[in-house]
């Protein structure tokens, strides 16, 4: 089927090309729409953190606010005082503003520096105002106050958070696009040694990410999109994309170099790197899949947008890239030289085989010596700190905590629905939090009746151990009221509650199916297991550096971000889910390759030997492209993006060198043929229902291996 696909593809190529340029063009005209569609997630209604948000909006007499402080000038200027009231007078105009606070309007000792060298000026927006009504208030803060004389005025607050977040995250994918798309076309030149050749995965790339940003955009009218989503999803487009492509050309200038003519050459290619592909696609669906079990919006846009890019990549692989292949056939060529079947891939590969079981101690030691970083992890949701040092927003919030007497503290709220702030059990519950351990400061909040809110400041840093506890301690005793306790560190007890909850399943989901898809592939229930283990092992290596990087601060000059002392609670689950795709993807190649051998008759070491020998430079090829491209965005400024591309670039750069050259070939040795093995009644299964029919390999002529005798008369492949 996948080979007639190609060929139609092929002799309708201009159809097809026309399709995906129209597609192209759709991507690029609208897609860029969904940077405004993005949400600051509030967690499901199941987050107790969550309802108290909800509630305490409802008890608010207006919407989001906007936070200018006028720094450096004399408060008892008159030309200042005339400046920040006519401000203050022309704001309170504009539409969708409900009120605004100054320091000459209120006498709260709030909106005054300590020094009486700033104030702040808060504007309190209408309830229900959209994003083009916030958006059109911020800009109005900065047009009047910059007119007060001698004044540097920053603006922050929710608005402006969310319009910095937007333009940082336009901007990070415009700048890793520009970046990580010429590095990837000189690697591809490396690889295939032509113009024609490299720029076909590059295309591909490009078109795919343009219908990424088609279906996110989809997406963001039907649910709730993270503000990660965009960028992330469209990394994992970009690296899928190149990935596919890349093994498709080369199968197809591998088919070119036995003497196939090239529709037959497309045909061929389909059939076999197009059933490689179509596993790898189904792996990382799965893998993304497995996000769905999770209440939360944050992973659930997360796995609608991947499991959507990844179908596009598929389909780009399946029919645009066979489309070029057939327009540009004769510029690609084949392949120049057919590597020795002796090469370095084989050569390492033997060395491990020679002690296999050395090779497997050392190289699981070191991936579990560098897990244990993570053991210590100290996590956090999103704040203002995601945002680099020089973003106005952040800088706002520092001056707050550092100048205004009770701002820029990050307190847990509780909220009483349906109390008002006057009854006694109201005053006797804020006795009760002053005296909780840990608790620094607690105040009853003005708010519309019969809302209660009472603010309770812990101590130490926002998000820490003791902020949490006093969450733990305000939830154990509420007082006899029903208290609902929010906050970002409340809602970062509900989201570790939630990863505790339902982890376990989506771990099941993912391991189960990913074992049911690699038993279709091979017919084996040990190979499967043993790929799942591999991928752990990786992985933990991946997450113990993370927490090495991001949450003790190493290497952040270099990486361009001030530690926070945490790792955000989404990123090693995102990394997981996406970095367990990716080396599930680099474990078909790899099988696909080993499988074919076994079949025709090599003995296990030996077709794992040269398995690894004709896909390792393929397998690295492709995992350098990812590479580049994950490090690229890594290298942007919001630091949720930066510890998702970090991680991706090391969980791929693990995989590729220890585990897919000298682990998975050790553990392969030390299990023999044992690892083909499956019990009577699921091989019989296999046989009826098993993915396994794959054109022979092409015969192609090369030297007789020096190594191994009896590789001369295998066929060649890559």
């Amino acid at each position: 089927m996948l080979g007639r696909l190609g060929g139609l593809c092929s002799r309708y190529r201009g159809l097809v090309l026309a399709a995906w340029a129209v597609l192209l063009v759709l991507g690029v005209v609208f897609g860029g729409q969904v940077f405004s569609h993005v949400t600051e997630s509030r967690g499901p209604v199941s987050y107790e953190a969550s309802r108290g948000f909800k509630a305490l909006e409802s008890a608010s007499s207006g919407g989001s606010t906007v936070l200018a402080v006028v720094n450096g000038v004399r408060l008892d200027d008159p030309a200042v005082r005339a400046g920040v009231t006519g401000a203050v007078a022309a704001l309170r105009k504009v539409a969708g503003v409900l009120r605004v606070n100054d320091a000459y309007s209120s006498r709260s000792p709030a909106l005054r520096a300590r020094d009486g060298s700033a104030a702040l000026v808060v504007v309190t927006l209408d309830h229900g105002a959209d994003m083009a009504a916030e958006t059109r208030v911020l800009h109005a803060v900065r047009r009047e106050l910059t007119a007060v004389p001698g004044a540097t005025v920053k603006v922050g607050g929710r608005v402006a958070i969310r319009e910095e977040f937007q333009r940082l995250s336009q901007r990070d994918l415009a700048r890793g696009e520009a970046a990580t798309l010429p590095l990837a076309l000189i690697a591809l030149l490396f690889v295939f040694g032509g113009l024609s050749a490299a720029l076909i995965p590059i295309l591909a790339a490009v078109v795919t990410a343009a219908g990424t940003l088609l279906v996110l955009l989809g997406a963001s009218h039907v649910m709730d999109l993270a503000q990660e989503t965009t960028n992330i999803v469209t990394v994992l487009a970009l690296g899928l994309a190149v990935d596919y492509s890349l093994l498709m050309v080369s199968r197809f200038r591998e088919e070119r170099a036995a003497g196939s003519d090239v529709p037959t050459a497309i045909e061929r290619t389909s059939a076999a790197a197009g059933r490689t592909i179509t596993f790898s696609a189904l792996t990382v669906a799965v893998s993304l899949a497995g996000l769905f079990v999770f209440d939360d919006s944050t992973f659930r846009s997360f796995a609608v947008g991947g499991v959507g890019v990844v179908l596009v990549a598929l389909l780009a692989a399946l029919t645009l890239v066979p489309a070029l292949l057939s327009a540009f056939a004769r510029r690609v060529g084949s392949a120049r030289r057919v590597p020795p079947d002796d090469g370095v891939f084989y050569r390492v590969t033997r060395r491990a085989q020679r002690h296999p079981l050395v090779a497997l101690l050392v190289v699981a030691g070191l991936l579990v010596s560098s897990a244990l970083p993570f053991l210590s992890a100290r996590f956090q949701v999103g704040s203002d700190q995601l945002l680099p040092a020089a973003s106005e927003p952040r800088q706002v919030q520092e001056l707050l905590a550092a100048r205004f007497p009770g701002q820029g503290t990050d307190p847990v709220l509780v909220v009483v629905p349906g109390t008002a702030p006057t009854n006694p059990r109201v005053s006797a519950y804020v006795e009760h939090a002053r005296a909780l351990p840990g608790v620094a400061a607690v105040q009853l909040r003005a708010a519309a009746d019969p809302v209660a809110v009472i603010e309770v400041v812990p101590r130490g840093e926002p998000q820490g151990q003791v902020a949490e506890r006093v969450v733990h301690a305000l939830r154990t005793d509420r007082g006899g009221l029903p208290t609902l306790v929010t906050g970002s560190t409340a809602f970062l007890v509900d989201f570790k509650a939630e990863v505790a909850r339902k982890l376990p399943s989506g771990l099941a989901l993912i391991g189960l199916a990913t074992l049911v898809l690699l038993f279709l592939m091979t017919g084996s229930l040990l190979v499967p297991l043993k790929a799942l283990a591999m991928n752990v092992l990786s992985l933990g290596a991946t997450f113990g550096a993370l927490a090495w990087v991001f949450q003790q601060g190493h290497l952040s000059g270099l990486l361009g971000f001030e530690p926070t002392g945490g790792v955000l609670l989404f990123v090693p689950i995102i990394v997981f889910v996406f970095g367990f795709g990716l080396s599930m993807d680099y474990e078909v190649f790899l099988l696909a390759r080993i499988q074919e051998l076994h079949a025709a008759g090599t003995d296990n070491d030996t077709a794992v030997a040269l398995g690894l020998q004709r896909s390792g430079r393929i397998i690295t090829s492709a995992a350098l492209l990812v590479v580049i491209v994950f490090g690229g965005f890594g290298l942007g400024e919001l630091l949720s993006i930066k510890e998702v591309g970090i991680g991706l670039a090391l969980a791929v750069l693990v995989d590729a060198t220890l585990v897919r050259c000298l682990l998975v070939p050790a553990t392969m040795t030390l299990l023999g043929e044992r690892n083909w093995w499956a019990p009577a009644p699921l091989r019989r299964l296999h046989a009826r229902i098993g993915l396994s029919e794959v054109p022979s390999p092409p015969r192609l002529p090369h030297p007789r291996s020096r190594t191994d005798g009896a590789a001369a008369s295998l066929p060649a492949a890559e």
